[in-house]
């Protein structure tokens, strides 16, 4: 683990997986996770010749809290991150939660973002003709009811999900959850989001479910690409078509046979893509 000490004192947590040399992509996590969420078979990145880079949203893990951040600050702290290993231009992959963190990065810093690819992403709360919650999963739902309510309320639902265990999963979530590599992985990355305690999700939820981003994604001019899927219940799959209507040029697949954990799949095609449009560190 690396830390980055930012100017405001904070600090962020940064691991990096795949080729030291290689071609820098960084990894925004989804939620409750952590810098050791990725994809769980590191010789991917290994035969693409990828240099990953992960890092804990404030709050989680062993990065210092914000309370109060909004999407869009992602933007600053992703480039400080690049900026302490030397990176002028580089992808950025964002699964589920991190997909808007990704898209934040891509909107703000389009000289040095290269390509966005983004899995299974949430649409802004106050997306224009979404209706947000419909198709969405019971506890996703009772997150975006607490979070228009505020950060207490958020605290006190995401601390009664801790007690009360996981809701039941549809059969092709429970499929992929099943495969031990994924579930070792998603295990780790989970006791390490929430071992400090429950700000970062708390956090999370309040930018996710409860705000605007902070940025239009009409503003993203980089070159984008989406996949959701079809069966998605913890974010439907109009989340994505929106998304994709609203970033110029976007290209989505909506894959029907997939759920939310989908993603898992799809990331070697994405890195690949990624990979292939991003600039290598001079």
């Amino acid at each position: 683990m690396r830390e980055v000490i930012l100017e405001d004192g904070r600090k962020l947590a940064v691991e990096e997986w795949g080729v030291p040399g290689g071609t820098p992509v960084v990894y925004l996590h989804g939620s409750p996770m952590s810098r050791l969420a990725r994809h769980p078979d590191s010789s991917l990145f290994r035969e693409l010749g990828v240099r990953l880079i992960t890092y804990d949203r404030p709050g989680f893990g062993c990065s210092t809290a914000s309370e109060g951040r909004r999407v869009v600050d992602a933007a600053a702290d992703v480039a400080a991150v690049a900026d302490a290993l030397g990176l002028d231009r580089f992808a950025v992959l964002g699964v589920s939660g991190g997909g808007p963190h990704a898209l934040a990065c891509a909107a703000v810093h389009p000289g040095r973002v290269t390509r966005a690819g983004v899995l299974a992403s949430l649409a802004p709360r106050d997306a224009a003709g979404l209706e947000w919650t419909a198709g969405m999963n019971e506890g996703n739902r009772r997150s975006a009811a607490a979070a228009l309510t505020g950060r207490a309320a958020v605290l006190e639902h995401l601390a009664n999900v801790g007690t009360a265990g996981l809701p039941p999963l549809p059969e092709v979530e429970r499929e992929v959850l099943s495969r031990p590599d994924v579930s070792a992985m998603l295990g780790a990355a989970f006791a390490e989001a929430v071992r400090p305690g429950l700000d970062g999700w708390v956090d999370d939820v309040m930018a996710l479910f409860g705000t605007g981003w902070g940025f239009d994604p009409a503003a993203v001019q980089v070159p984008v690409r989406l996949w959701h899927g079809g069966l998605d219940t913890l974010v439907p799959p109009a989340h994505g078509e929106w998304l994709a209507a609203r970033i110029p040029g976007a290209g989505l697949r909506l894959q029907a046979d997939a759920g939310h954990g989908g993603h898992f799949d799809a990331t070697p095609a994405m890195l690949g893509w990624l990979a292939d449009g991003a600039g290598r560190p001079v």
